[in-house]
Order: structure tokens, then C-alpha cells, then sequence
């Protein structure tokens, strides 16, 4: 090649580099500077709502989404300081968005159950919630994400897309919960005697909700013993305290009264011959 062409092309780009690297130092800065913008805003957003007291459901979400949209303005901005024509990149954009929409369908399948989730409002942070396949609290509900603490403090976290079309069950959204709980006595115990303990165990529990009234009755006539069924309400907090109280006490008084609670057992027979 000639060098004479050598030292032209070497002119020209020496010429794109000095026309071209203002704008690139420019649009460096004005990325990092908008990073740090978006973060306080987000950041005083955050706070605001902390002080209006605003649901702690939609706190995240809102903060997250905020982010999210301030980014792309701010790429779509720098990128048009450097002289990219912005009407031929959003035509890409848009394409590429396509394309990444049609590969990313089950993440944006989340996003829209966050959406729902949020709208709707099936449960709230704080709950306790048994969805797919899970039991624990929520913690916090995201755009993609809802993350729970199970009951041994492990955290779960469940996309939200199978968790706003699937089943759940919420155990915080009533005030009161019914405990139901099964005991059984041996055929030749007393019946009435029986039944005296378990109405006295649940008329002294402090924690057992005189209304509704509990509920005790013979069920089962089993192959070895006579079945309780016993029915309490409580308040929601208190479901396990006297679910626990009450298979141990149960189990103390029939005892002190001679009652026995029946178990498997088995006679084996020694023939000589």
C-alpha cells in the first residue's frame, strides 16, 4: 500500500478519533453522574414512603420499577450524545426487545405476576402464605420475585408467575383459626370421664376463644380405641400454642385419671410340639 494512502487513512482517523471523543468523554460522564442521580432518587423515594407510611408490599416494587425505567432513558440518552441517530435505534431496539421478549417469556410471564400480585393483592409482606410447595412468611414481594422465610428461617424464593396463577393458601388473612385435633381412649375406659378432662382443659386455656364454642364428641369407633374429635377456635397467633398445649396436657391428665391412650400391640403365641 501506499504510504501516502497510509498516512491518509491514518489522518481520517485521527480526525474521527478527535471528533468523536468529546462526545464519548461527555456521555462517560453523563453515564456515571445519571447512575448516581437515579440511586438518590430512588433512594428519596424510598424514604418518602417509608414516611407516609405506605404499604411495605408496594414499596419495593414501585422503587425497583422506578430504577428500572430511569436506566433505559439515561442509555437511550448517552447514546444519543455520542451521535448514534435515535430513530434508527429504537427501530433496533424495538426488534432486539422482539427477540429478547420472545426468548425471555417466562421472566416477563413473572413480571406480569408481579403486576397481578401487586394489583390484586392475594397476600401482603408479613403473611404467612403455603404456595407452591412452600410455607413461610413473606419478606418481600419484587418485580420478578417474591421471597419468603420458612418457619427454620430459610429464605424461598418463588417466581411470580406460577405463584400468581397457582393455589395458595393464607393463613393471615382471617383473625381466627380453628384447631382440630383427634384423641383416643381405650374401650374400657370412661367415655363421659373423658370427655369431663377435655372440656376442662379447653374452658381453662386462656388462649381458647369462648365463641365460637369448642366442640367435643365421640367420631370413631375404631379397632382399638374410641376417637375424640375436638375443635377449638383461637386467634390466628396463638394456632400453635394450644395445638402443642394440648397434646402434651392431654396426655398428662388421662394418665392422673387412669385413661388410657391406646397404641399397637401385639401378642405372639409359643406352641411346643
Amino acid at each position: 500500500m501506499d504510504m501516502d494512502v497510509i498516512i491518509g487513512k491514518s489522518d481520517q482517523l485521527w480526525t474521527m478519533a478527535m471528533a468523536y471523543a468529546p462526545k464519548l468523554l461527555l456521555a462517560i460522564i453523563t453515564l456515571i453522574i445519571g447512575l448516581w442521580i437515579i440511586k438518590m432518587i430512588t433512594k428519596g423515594i424510598g424514604k418518602l414512603m417509608d414516611k407516609k407510611e405506605m404499604d411495605a408490599t408496594l414499596k419495593p416494587f414501585i422503587v425497583s420499577l422506578l430504577s428500572m425505567l430511569l436506566k433505559i432513558m439515561l442509555v437511550i440518552s448517552v447514546i444519543g450524545m455520542i451521535g448514534v441517530q435515535m430513530t434508527s435505534f429504537i427501530a433496533i431496539l424495538g426488534a432486539a426487545g422482539l427477540a429478547v421478549g420472545m426468548a425471555l417469556s417466562g421472566t416477563l410471564q413473572n413480571f406480569a405476576g408481579g403486576v397481578m400480585i401487586l394489583i390484586f393483592k392475594p397476600f401482603k409482606v408479613g403473611d404467612l402464605l403455603e404456595a407452591q410447595g412452600y410455607l413461610g412468611v413473606v419478606k418481600e414481594i419484587q418485580l420478578f420475585n417474591t421471597i419468603m422465610l420458612s418457619l427454620d428461617n430459610k429464605t424461598i424464593i418463588i417466581p411470580n408467575g406460577g405463584l400468581s396463577t397457582g393455589s395458595m393458601i393464607n393463613y393471615s388473612t382471617q383473625p381466627t383459626r380453628r384447631v382440630d385435633m383427634s384423641f383416643g381412649i381405650g374401650y374400657t375406659d370412661d367415655i363421659d370421664k373423658a370427655k369431663g378432662i377435655l372440656e376442662g382443659l379447653l374452658a381453662n386455656h386462656p388462649k381458647v376463644l369462648k365463641e365460637p364454642a369448642s366442640f367435643i364428641a365421640v367420631s370413631e369407633l375404631a379397632d382399638s380405641s374410641v376417637n375424640f374429635t375436638v375443635r377449638a377456635w383461637v386467634n390466628a397467633a396463638d394456632y400453635w400454642d394450644v395445638f402443642f398445649y394440648m397434646q402434651e396436657t392431654v396426655k398428662k391428665e388421662f394418665d392422673k385419671n387412669n385413661i388410657g391412650i391406646p397404641f399397637p400391640q401385639r401378642d405372639v403365641h409359643i406352641y411346643n410340639h
